[in-house]
């Protein structure tokens, strides 16, 4: 029961996290709100989920602080989306392997490494590449389609 409960949080965190991202029009509180969201759903990801939720839990907080503008923070959950990524690579799919490296990139061009960004950058084009899944490619190319 108390790791359902956890599952129903983490899922409905992450929906509350996406919700805000797509707003056009977040004020400043929705903004503190949408970084809450995103350090909650990881919370309980980090009780209950597989190391590929935990991987997407830390992309997510990496994005958020990317829109926010917090290239320091941003950088730091990317590297550590991209840690769990080598360390579990066999329970990632295609796509974690690469929003991982587009999580880098974006994190390192907020931060203001424009040479690094560009040439990870590069590998996650790369990599969403090759992603089979045609849907799953789709999504991740817009995705980085952030330039």
């Amino acid at each position: 029961m108390a790791e359902q409960m956890q599952e129903t949080f983490a899922s409905g965190l992450n929906a509350v996290t996406w919700a805000l991202l797509r707003s056009g029009s977040r004020s400043a509180a929705d903004d503190e709100k949408m970084l809450y969201a995103a350090f909650a759903s990881a919370y309980h990801y980090l009780e209950t989920g597989s190391a590929a939720e935990q991987q997407r839990a830390e992309w997510l907080i990496s994005r958020v602080y990317a829109v926010l503008g917090n290239g320091r923070e941003s950088l730091r959950h990317a590297e550590r989306c991209n840690a769990l990524t080598l360390a579990n690579a066999a329970d990632m799919a295609e796509y974690d392997k690469a929003f991982a490296l587009e999580a880098l990139a974006r994190a390192n061009a907020v931060a203001g490494n424009a040479v690094e960004a560009d040439k990870i950058r590069a590998q996650a084009e790369a990599a969403g590449k090759a992603i089979v899944d045609e849907q799953s490619r789709k999504v991740f190319m817009d995705e980085l389609n952030w330039k």
